[in-house]
Formats: structure tokens, C-alpha cells, sequence
């Protein structure tokens, strides 16, 4: 039998042609497919003994835009030649959300809980917000996160862990950290983002207590004028992958600072920026934080610590007004809140977090908003008094630009001011200008490490100060009670 060539070559041409626009249809549809990412990381917030928040937020690209401007020279490296008008989904950092469902798993080894498949979208810039209960103490737990654009899409996943608070009767170790002031383009790792993150991961804290200014919606590159363009700087901090890890690994507790909510020294009355007002500032911050209900809050970790997350933003009276009885940071209904539980705690140590000083010394010019200041001396005066009478009470603060311990010469109280969280950030004070207050002052970048701990069965805490790489630059280390100190350099 005889084959024609030309009908056997005609028809394999017609076979590749079809093949050809088999494997091209077939690409269409897979590429097709809207593919979701949790490029912006998830935070496991305000974890108790029997709970926990969780916070992520659907992307529509793995990577974020990459940095490409020049920075000048430090302090507050904002970008050279910035165009603020551009797209904010071209600046850098920039990470688009996208509509979809995420789902969410704990579990531990005899618990575990499912939240089903529940819709983000535009109105809340694709964010996930949930509160977790019936958790059990002192119990390591697994989390996964899932999201797809729908039913059909792939899945895409991020894994964490965390562990939650002890019962205040559970004699148990525990160690956190504490970091303040961070802007974008103040990061001092090109690919990481931040050194102090990874450095504090390596320490593996229970959890971790961010004091204030998480962003600066002030500050260049772009300036928040609105709404886009404020929760774009949340996009830009979250997509680092040195704070996607940490997050995803430590608990947080987060507080707001002025920077954070509008611009310098922000109160509720304070003029807008461009068209972005205080009361969209809340707005953003409650849709990008995993924090519900009252902003100021006490949790315990087990018999020898509690903490007191104040807030110092919503509340505050006008900072120019005239200092007395009536003018506060805090507001009456917090003010009698923090009096009442921390006079009911019984635990061995008491630690307030602050966003900005209560000790200081702070700078006498140019600077009025906090209760080391002047303009507010009457509250500064009662919350020192307070404090002091306490047993065994600290405060840890942020807003400074500086680390520092220093000791009222009134009262007595403590103070520990973590610093910036980059070198980059580090301003405001000359090196050597050291006072009286001061037991340890350095003008540099870095975090605080507090490790609560039993050493020949006499409660203790351990106050230690890194720079951004993790080495040691100062340690207190202070017994309950008697106040035995030790200091190190």
C-alpha cells in the first residue's frame, strides 16, 4: 500500500497547528486563574492565656515594588528626586490587595480550631481580622492561613506559631522585646528590610510590644495625604521579609503613636494632612492592626509580670492648652482604668508601655506632647508618683530616637527607652550629654530585650539593650523587691 506524502505531511502540520493552540489555550486558561499572596505577612496579635487575634491581608503579587530611588544621608534617609505623584501602586512597596476568602487552622496537640472560608474585600483594603478564644494556657499552637480568589483559584498558604500567655498562678519564664520608630526608607538591609527584626527572632521572644510609630505617614516617600497613600506605607513595612518572618513567629502588641495617626504631635483636633484627617487615621489604623476593642489593655504572663498598653493618641488634650489638673495624655476613663487594675495586680513585676517618656529626659525645645515634658508636668508628676508607689513597676517607652535607662531623682522610677529600630533613625540627642537621670545613654539603633525570670527561687528581671546586629550594649538586672541593681556595660 502505498502512502501519499503530501496528505501524511499536510495532516502532521494540521497535528502541530491543533497541538500548538492546544498548549497555548491551555496556558490562557492556567494563567488565567487569579492567584492570591500574603506578601504582606500576618501578625498574631494580643495573644493571652485563652486568646489571640490574627491579621493578614490578600495580595495580588508575591513580591512587593523594589526600592530604586537614592536615599541622602542619615538621619531619615528619604528618597532623592521622589515623584509623590505617581501611582502608588509603582512606588516602592507597593503591594495591590486583591478580593478572595482567606481560612484559618490552629491547632495544638489535643486542639485544634478552623474558621471557615470568610470573604475579604476593598472596603477594609482586603485585610482578615480575627478574634480567636477558647485557647488553652501555656500551650504552643500551629496556625495556617490559607486564601484563594475563589473556589476554583489555587490556594495559597502562610504557616506561624505561637504560644500562649501562663495563668496568673504559673511560675514561668518569659522574655519579650520592644522596638519603637521605624520608617521605610530608614531600612538598613536592602533585600531584609530591617536588621533588628532578625536579630530579635534569633532571641525567640514570647511575644513583642511594637510602642508607636510603625510608619510615617509624614515623611517622604510618599507623604500620606489620603487614604491610598497612608495605608500604602502599611503595605511597603509589612512586605520586609525580616518582619514578615518575625511576625509571623512572635506575638505582637501593638501600639499608635503620632505618626502612626497623622503627623508630629498629632491629637484628635490637629489639621489635616493634605486631605487625610485624624479620624481617617483611626480608621486605617484599626483596619491594619490586630487590636479590637478598648486601645488600652493589660494582659498577664504568668505569676511574676503583667504589662499595661496605654494609649496616649485618641484621648489627649490639646498640647498647647495650659498644663494643669484637667489637661491629660491619657483621659479620665483611662486614667481611672490603669490606677484600678494595676492596684489590683498581684504580680511580681509591673511594666507599663508607653509610647512616648515618662521619665525622660527629653529634649526641652521643640518637644511639648508627653508627660517628661513641660506642657504636661501636673499628669508627668502624678503618673511618676503613682508608679513609684508601686512594688517593683517600670516603664518601658517609645517615641525617642535615642536608647537610654534613666532614674527620676524625684521618685526613683525606672525608665527604658528601647530606641529607633535602625541606625538610620537615630537623632535627637548629642552622644555625650549625658545627665544625672541617665544609667545608660546611646544614639543608635536597636531594641530592648526584658527576661523575666526565678534565680534562686527570688523573682527577677533582666533589662538588656542590643543594637540592630544583636550584640549587647547594656544590661540592668534588678531583683524583686529589694532592688538589688547590676549594671553592665
Amino acid at each position: 500500500m502505498r502512502i501519499n506524502i503530501h496528505i501524511l505531511k499536510s495532516a502532521f502540520a494540521l497535528f502541530l497547528v491543533f497541538d500548538i493552540l492546544l498548549t497555548l489555550t491551555s496556558c490562557s486558561v492556567h494563567d488565567s486563574e487569579p492567584q492570591v499572596y500574603f506578601t504582606t505577612g500576618m501578625k498574631i496579635g494580643e495573644v493571652s492565656s485563652h486568646s489571640m487575634i490574627c491579621w493578614t491581608r490578600l495580595c495580588k503579587s508575591p513580591k512587593a515594588v523594589p526600592v530604586k530611588h537614592a536615599r541622602k544621608e542619615r538621619p531619615f534617609r528619604s528618597p532623592l528626586e521622589f515623584d509623590e505623584n505617581m501611582p502608588a501602586n509603582q512606588m516602592e512597596g507597593a503591594v495591590e490587595g486583591s478580593a478572595g476568602f482567606i481560612k484559618l487552622t490552629l491547632s495544638a496537640a489535643s486542639d485544634t480550631i478552623v474558621i471557615p472560608w470568610k470573604k475579604v474585600s476593598e472596603n477594609t483594603d482586603f485585610t482578615f481580622c480575627e478574634n480567636i478564644t477558647g485557647l488553652k494556657e501555656n500551650t504552643s499552637y500551629q496556625i495556617l492561613v490559607e486564601g484563594r480568589y475563589d473556589e476554583q483559584s489555587p490556594i495559597a498558604q502562610l504557616t506561624g506559631t505561637f504560644k500562649t500567655a501562663p495563668d496568673p498562678d504559673h511560675m514561668a519564664e518569659v522574655n519579650f522585646t520592644s522596638t519603637s520608630c521605624q520608617y521605610y526608607w530608614d531600612h538598613d538591609d536592602s533585600i531584609r528590610g530591617f536588621k533588628t527584626y532578625d536579630s530579635m527572632l534569633k532571641l525567640k521572644p514570647d511575644f513583642h510590644c511594637q510602642t508607636g510609630d510603625f510608619v510615617y505617614y509624614d515623611k517622604p516617600g510618599p507623604i500620606a495625604i489620603n487614604t491610598e497613600l497612608a495605608r500604602h506605607k502599611w503595605h511597603a513595612m509589612n512586605s520586609w521579609p525580616s518582619l514578615v518572618d518575625f511576625y509571623r513567629q512572635v506575638p505582637l502588641y501593638i501600639q499608635k503613636d503620632d505618626h502612626d495617626m497623622l503627623k508630629d504631635d498629632a491629637s484628635p483636633l490637629k489639621e489635616p494632612l493634605g486631605e487625610f484627617t485624624f479620624h481617617d487615621g483611626l480608621k486605617v489604623w484599626y483596619e491594619q492592626v490586630p487590636v479590637k476593642g478598648k486601645p488600652y489593655r493589660t494582659v498577664r504572663w504568668g505569676k511574676d509580670l503583667q504589662i499595661w498598653l496605654v494609649e496616649g493618641r485618641e484621648y489627649r488634650s490639646e498640647n498647647i492648652s495650659p498644663d494643669g489638673t484637667d489637661k491629660s495624655i491619657w483621659g479620665k476613663e483611662q486614667k481611672k482604668w490603669f490606677v484600678e487594675t494595676m492596684e489590683a495586680s498581684d504580680a511580681t513585676f509591673k511594666v507599663l508601655l508607653s509610647p512616648t517618656p515618662v521619665v525622660g529626659p527629653d529634649r526641652t525645645k521643640g518637644k511639648n506632647d508627653n508627660h517628661a515634658n513641660k506642657a504636661y508636668q501636673t499628669e508627668g508628676d502624678w503618673l511618676r508618683n503613682f508608679l513609684a508607689q508601686q512594688t517593683n513597676a517600670f516603664v518601658v517607652n517609645g517615641d525617642r530616637h535615642w536608647q537610654y535607662v534613666s532614674k527620676d531623682l524625684k521618685t526613683g522610677l525606672m525608665e527604658f527607652s528601647q530606641g529607633p529600630t535602625s541606625d538610620e533613625h537615630a537623632q535627637g540627642w548629642k552622644p555625650n550629654d549625658y545627665r544625672p537621670e541617665h544609667h545608660f545613654l546611646r544614639v543608635n539603633g536597636g531594641f530592648l530585650h526584658v527576661n523575666v525570670y526565678r534565680q534562686d527561687d527570688v523573682p527577677t528581671i533582666k533589662f538588656t539593650h542590643y543594637d540592630v546586629d544583636g550584640n549587647e550594649v547594656h544590661q540592668e538586672t534588678i531583683k524583686a523587691v529589694a532592688y538589688e541593681l547590676s549594671s553592665q556595660l
